[in-house]
């Protein structure tokens, strides 16, 4: 491995130990403890964003309790508070005695922040924001101390009732496509309501409103154009301001509530609003406001019953074991539900046609917050992983489901998955028509088959069984070449590419192999032996067709027709092949190859300080030229482009387990895990970003918050928790064959690694390995009604003498994998089992 890569890894090694002090991080408590999760920064508040969500809402600002113009998709429109498909309010804004309150310190929670606030005279009041699930409002609590008295507290809102399509750019725009709203009061509330038809051909009458109140009576009210608190009217324009408060297409009111409110008590308001009408928003608002600290409460017993499954104790990575706690928290956050879409294809935002139908309700996990926080193919299939490792089965589960009911509407029951759905139905890419996104529609048989062996659930199977099948027949009959490697864009959205592209090439058999284990568990002979024998063609000629070869020591990131020309671009998914695995834990890719293309990855050129780019460095022909050292002497027709993905982390972390380099891994999840829970590195403590500090691409904090990636995205906990629970705990559930392994491998250098509460199925095991010595030991309770495989990776180059199960000699089996020697016996029934397994 290259030196800089060494120096690398100690690197890491120094920052986990640094954040681990600053921290706090020790051995974990034996129940988690109510502030579980619990981060707070106090610098640069204005600077940085968070996000509190719910499944029906969510709330976007800054973490001084401002809420500067935010995001890209409807520029400068992307923040604020928003109720799936429209925004509600641009944000609210809070003052005492005549002075608007700023925040000095933002603690981000499980499933809710706090901020604290500072008043005039010294008053310190404590803000609370939680969205519950279920409903469309937000709450803000406003703990006013005992010493304060009396005050004045006033309350700005400004609205931007707003549909979530089109976007700024898109044909039409929201400059014809969004009317203006109109404000009211009602006595106690204030109301906003946009009502209407939009001059687009096509567009459809509307009736949305929003209301901003509170249980108490407010003493006075005020209504205008501007009440936006502390912040101006700073049009969010091009060239962007450092800080702007509204975009082009801003064509909301505003209101003023003010109340006399007295020392000793939390206030609760409530924003709230509904695309059904003015008597949906009302009833919305008057849900949230019965019990405002109630919901707080079930918010947060909710979040700890998170929290209790798929604990794990790391004694030699404590960074990576609070990242698994809050990577299980940023999974809960990203879900979403919308209702009454109507399914229409945008033609990548450039037509407006009639719906091809309707679908009445869908929930899934939102990609990542400002600007994605929709529904989409890739990011629902990688964070499958990370969803069944954490237990929450649910989630995916309906993550996938509409993304089927979607596709099916959209594409005619072809077979093939969309690509970009915006939460009112709107298809942006991934149609029949779009050349493109192959990897998404292969990719989904096999999420199916995950989710279903983790949780043996044969009528999720069964459900899903048909569009799988589709999926597979409409992903092979893209083959205009015969070759069998079906074209159309993967992962990777760049130019210059060949048509067939390798992580379609890798997913594709990967898909067939998944689809045929399906098959057979229901008795499907002929779709069995098609799909089998597909991908047997397939995997056979895998390596002749894509290996590069040469210095390149790499696979070819796509092949050209005519001739099948292999090109080589330094792209993320050269890790592909390493990461994918097939059933029964083989790879695609040929072992030596493997290791040799992992070598290469982890080198300076491919990877830095914060992980993997999403191109390597070296001779180019393209004018903007190479931005770095070079690993390799061939002239690729692409630039490189260092921006380190979260995502491309989590390909590489999984690539390395996979072949049982643990050592090696552990660049890429500490990269993620810094991001969330390194001071130094986070903009929003705990939520692990879309881009992580990159060479080109910089720092979120660095960039205007126009021009920023996302501060929350789900993709990237795929590679902290699939890394834990399934490669280093070993955990591989197969419930739809009634079946449950457990093979740990200890990272090396440690000692003690165990996991419990893991959910699988309707039951959960615990598991822990140790090495003491000479002398593995191997404990896992199961308490799951299936049969139970456990084992152990012996260290490379090691001797059994000895193996005892339960106290007992044991006949063991020692097979061959991509993660080493593993050595396997078969208690039988679940219950509690320990297998010792002595050296030499």
């Amino acid at each position: 491995m290259a030196q800089s890569s060494v120096n690398l890894r100690r690197f890491l090694a120094t920052a986990t130990a640094a954040v681990t002090a600053v921290l706090g991080f020790g051995p974990p408590a034996a129940a988690h403890p109510p502030n579980a999760g619990t981060l707070s920064e106090t610098s640069q508040l204005g600077n940085r964003r968070f996000v509190v969500t719910g499944d029906r809402a969510y709330e976007v600002g800054a973490e001084d309790g401002t809420y500067p113009g935010t995001g890209w998709h409807i520029r400068g429109e992307m923040g604020g508070i928003w109720s799936q498909p429209i925004k509600l309010l641009d944000g609210v804004w809070f003052g005492v005695n005549g002075t608007w309150l700023t925040a000095s310190q933002f603690t981000s929670a499980p499933g809710y922040t706090e901020m604290s606030l500072a008043g005039p005279g010294g008053v310190r009041i404590q803000r609370t924001d939680v969205v519950p699930d279920g409903g469309r409002a937000v709450l803000i609590g406003l703990t006013v101390p005992a010493q304060a008295g009396n005050l004045r507290l006033t309350v700005d809102a400004h609205s931007e009732l707003m549909s979530v399509y089109p976007w700024g750019s898109t044909i039409p725009g929201q400059t014809q496509a969004n009317l203006p709203d109109a404000g009211s009061f009602d006595g106690r509330n204030l109301v906003f309501r946009d009502r209407g038809t939009p001059p687009v051909t096509g567009a459809r009458a509307h009736d949305w409103a929003a209301l901003v109140g509170s249980s108490l009576t407010p003493a006075g009210h005020a209504l205008g154009a501007g009440m936006r608190g502390p912040q101006g009217d700073v049009v969010c324009g091009d060239p962007a301001p450092a800080v702007c408060d509204d975009s082009a297409y801003g064509k909301g009111t505003g209101g003023r509530l003010s109340y006399q409110v007295t020392g000793g008590r939390t206030v609760w308001f409530a924003v709230a609003g509904s695309d059904q009408g003015l008597g949906a928003a009302r009833g919305e608002l008057a849900k949230a406001l019965r019990d405002p600290a109630g919901a707080l409460a079930a918010k947060k017993a909710a979040r700890q019953a998170v929290a209790r499954r798929t604990t794990v104790d790391l004694p030699g990575d404590r960074l990576l074991q609070r990242s698994v706690e809050q990577s299980k928290q940023n999974l809960a956050d990203s879900v979403q539900e919308s209702r009454d879409l109507h399914v229409f294809a945008s033609n990548q935002g450039t037509q407006f046609p009639a719906p091809a139908g309707t679908v009445a309700k869908v929930r899934w996990m939102g990609a990542g917050w400002p600007d994605y926080p929709w529904i989409f193919a890739t990011d629902g299939e990688y964070s499958a992983f990370a969803a069944v490792a954490a237990g929450q089965f649910t989630a995916i589960e309906d993550h996938l489901r509409a993304l089927r009911d979607i596709s099916d509407l959209a594409n005619g029951h072809s077979g093939k998955v969309v690509h970009e759905v915006t939460p009112d139905g709107q298809v942006y890419y991934g149609t029949n028509a779009d050349p493109g996104n192959t990897d998404e529609t292969v990719k989904f048989p096999s999420t199916v088959a995950l989710v279903w062996r983790w949780t043996g659930d044969n009528r999720f199977r069964d459900d899903m069984y048909d569009f799988a099948v589709r999926n597979m027949k409409y992903a092979l009959s893209l083959d205009a070449d015969g070759d069998g490697w079906p074209e159309g864009s993967g992962n990777v959205e760049r130019a210059g590419m060949g048509a067939e592209k390798l992580d379609v090439a890798v997913y594709t058999i990967r898909g067939l192999l998944d689809l045929a284990d399906m098959a057979a568990s229901r008795g499907d002979t002929a779709t069995t032996s098609w799909a089998t024998a597909q991908a047997r063609t397939r995997e056979q000629k895998f390596e002749a067709a894509w290996w590069y070869g040469g210095d390149a020591n790499s696979y070819a990131d796509s092949l050209a027709d005519p001739g099948n020309v292999k090109l080589y671009q330094r792209y993320w998914i050269g890790a592909v092949p390493m990461e994918a695995e097939l059933p029964g834990g083989a790879s695609v890719a040929d072992p030596a190859h493997a290791n040799t293309a992992l070598t290469q990855r982890e080198r300076d050129c491919f990877t830095g300080e914060f992980g993997f780019f999403h191109t390597g460095t070296g001779p180019t022909s393209d004018p903007a030229g190479n931005k770095g050292p070079s690993c390799d002497s061939v002239v690729s027709a692409v630039p490189s482009e260092r921006d380190i993905f979260s995502l491309g982390n989590a390909i590489m972390a999984v690539a390395e387990g996979n072949y049982g380099r643990l050592a090696e891994q552990a660049t890429y999840t500490t990269a993620n895990a810094r991001s969330q829970l390194d001071p130094s590195v986070w903009e929003m403590p705990g939520a692990m970003p879309e881009i992580l500090p990159s060479p080109d691409f910089g720092t979120n904090m660095s960039l205007d918050f126009l021009s920023r990636s996302s501060v929350l995205q789900t993709w990237g906990t795929y590679g902290i928790l699939w890394p834990v629970v399934h490669q280093q705990l070993g955990v591989q559930p197969n419930l739809g064959r009634g079946l449950v392994t457990v093979v740990p491998q200890l990272p090396a250098g440690q000692t003690r690694i165990a996991g419990s509460d893991i959910a699988v199925g309707n039951g959960r095991l615990d598991v822990r390995a140790e090495q003491r010595g000479r002398t593995l030991t191997v404990t896992v309770n199961a308490a799951v009604p299936a049969r139970l495989a456990t084992g152990v990776v012996l260290p490379v180059g090691a001797t059994v003498t000895s193996a005892t199960l339960d106290g007992h000699r044991v006949g063991t089996s020692t097979v061959l994998t991509p993660r080493g020697t593993e050595l396997v016996t078969t208690p039988g029934g679940g219950g509690r089992h320990t297998l010792v397994v002595r050296l030499r």
